[in-house]
């Protein structure tokens, strides 16, 4: 066989439909990775600064009255702010059980939010290797029905098309890769953001139901007994 057949291009004008077809799924799998490993990673680092900020200006605030008017000012743009804009509108309408079980479904909308687009990504890094690894068993099949065919079993007319369809497994492991590493990347961002949220939701039930003093997280009365049945 020529070497100028062999390799990445020879691969794509010997394969068949099949194999063709498997390709495009693995681009169309590396594609759908890399558009969310970008969008979430420009989505995480943005409203990590605005929550930053956002919570500067909230431990800041000289009282409740400062705190809702801020609140009502600044459209919520990020997790921190979405949930006090809607804690001081349910303590307004309602009684304290009311803002607690408001500020729950908040923090569990927000989750859903944020957890967006992991399955896809788990999904890809699961199945990519088995997509690939069914296109190199394919190859090596369709490689060899043509070897046998042809009557020409010598070692380079077999090593070629053998190697060549070892190209889908790499193609599988290539996709797979990027996407697990993000999987375990934003996983573990997310759940610093969910903690810190949790945290910020006893502080802001606090200062909401009691009045207590602004100051630093932490500082102010904590009522997790109060919403432990939101």
């Amino acid at each position: 066989m020529d070497s100028s057949q062999l390799g990445f291009a020879g691969f794509i004008t010997h394969t068949d439909t099949i194999g063709k077809v498997i390709l495009a799924i693995l681009l169309f799998m590396s594609l759908t990775t890399w558009y969310f490993i970008v969008t979430k990673s420009i989505t995480i680092w943005t409203e990590r600064r605005r929550s930053a900020g956002f919570l500067e200006g909230f431990w800041s605030a000289p009282s409740v009255d400062a705190l809702e008017s801020r609140v009502e000012e600044a459209h919520p743009t990020e997790p921190f702010s979405h949930l006090a804009w809607h804690a001081v509108a349910a303590r307004r309408k309602g009684s304290d059980e009311f803002l607690s079980r408001a500020m729950r479904r908040v923090i569990d909308e927000d989750t859903a939010r944020i957890e967006s687009g992991l399955t896809v990504l788990a999904s890809v890094g699961s199945t990519a290797p088995f997509v690939g690894l069914f296109g190199t068993v394919w190859s090596v099949y369709h490689a060899l029905v043509s070897i046998g065919l042809s009557g020409q079993g010598t070692l380079d007319k077999v090593a070629g098309p053998v190697g060549e369809a070892l190209i889908m497994t790499a193609l599988g492991l290539a996709v797979a890769v990027p996407a697990v590493l993000a999987y375990n990347t934003f996983v573990r961002s997310n759940r610093l953001v969910l903690s810190k949220l949790d945290a910020y939701a006893h502080d802001l039930y606090a200062v909401l139901t009691t009045g207590s003093s602004i100051g630093a997280p932490g500082t102010v009365v904590s009522l997790k007994p109060a919403v432990k049945g939101a």
